[in-house]
């Protein structure tokens, strides 16, 4: 570590390699994306908070998913709107590590949390009866916690086994923040056990996880099915198709981004990938829920109302 610090200071990151006026164009377009990640991922947690109907173990996960999504982007859109309006300006090594540790442990994080999701509703569609007494509340905390304790670990892992290595020049990140293998790239020393790590870690929470996801909705599907009133399987379908979109969203970009063969996707189009990824998903993640989930939209025309009808006492 102390060899890092003496060869390597700080870091610059290059961004998108775009013309002044389209980048001002992007500057507007992020911080408008920034913003609806911040207002909607904090209308879904202040209407979780607010309403009492709304104190499910569903809806502390999602809550701690929201967190999650707001964490994604305040970990990388400052920078890389700092960027779009300097590109020039370095970051420090320090904190380009920090930026790497939690980007990593948000994403750890997230994976673990869809798997938690998906095996509440499993748990709540397929054996309803019992779902009280499984998914207690001491359950649902225990799990929230082993999914950041776990998230945050790995991502520790990642970051000590950067620290051991030497950092020649140039130091030019090709990307708009620092991404744990474009980091690698710098590295004047073998990376071989970081490429073997990257990969045991992307078995443990991007397929593995996946695995879990498809088993537990393939087993809600078969009892879906089975169920005998319409509104039932219509209640059941809406809750599940919103997480389904979701994990989707999710895992979709993620396994393009580190499963995919690198020479399909040229480092510009792993950008907008990644920027897929740790932009527009915690955009779209709180209109999914608001629009496809019929108790989120009944939360807040709850909420209206009762302010509507305040104002007017």
């Amino acid at each position: 570590m102390e060899k890092n610090q003496t060869m390597v200071t700080e870091f610059t990151l290059l961004g998108f390699c775009l013309g002044p006026r389209i980048q001002m164009l992007l500057f507007g377009l992020f911080s408008l994306f920034f913003a609806f990640t911040l207002l909607g991922n904090g209308a879904i947690l202040g209407l979780i908070s607010l309403d009492s109907r709304l104190h499910t173990p569903m809806y502390f996960f999602l809550s701690h998913l929201a967190i999650v999504d707001v964490a994604y982007a305040c970990n990388t859109v400052p920078q890389m709107l700092l960027n779009l309006l300097n590109p020039a300006k370095p970051i420090s090594f320090a904190g380009c590590m920090t930026q790497t540790f939690l980007f990593l442990s948000f994403a750890h994080t997230e994976c673990l949390l869809l798997v938690v999701m998906s095996y509440d509703r499993y748990v709540a569609i397929c054996h309803p009866l019992r779902y009280s007494a499984i998914m207690s509340w001491r359950v649902c905390i225990t799990l929230v916690m082993t999914s950041w304790a776990c998230g945050s670990l790995l991502a520790l892992v990642h970051v000590s086994l950067i620290l051991r290595l030497p950092f020649c020049g140039p130091h030019e990140i090709n990307h708009f923040f620092c991404e744990l293998l474009s980091v690698l790239k710098l590295a004047c020393a073998d990376i071989g056990l970081n490429q073997v790590v990257i990969f045991v870690a992307s078995v443990f929470v991007l397929v593995g996880p996946l695995c879990l996801v498809l088993v537990s909705y393939t087993r809600i599907l078969f009892s879906v099915l089975k169920i005998q009133a319409a509104e039932g399987r219509r209640k059941a379908f809406s809750t599940c198709s919103s997480h389904l979109c979701v994990v989707g969203l999710f895992f979709g970009s993620a396994i393009v981004m580190y499963m995919a063969p690198k020479s399909q996707h040229p480092e510009e189009q792993q950008k907008v990938l990644f920027l897929f990824y740790s932009l527009f998903n915690p955009v779209l993640n709180p209109l999914i829920y608001s629009l496809r989930n019929a108790e989120v939209r009944g939360a807040l025309k709850r909420l209206l109302f009762k302010e509507s009808h305040f104002q007017l006492e």
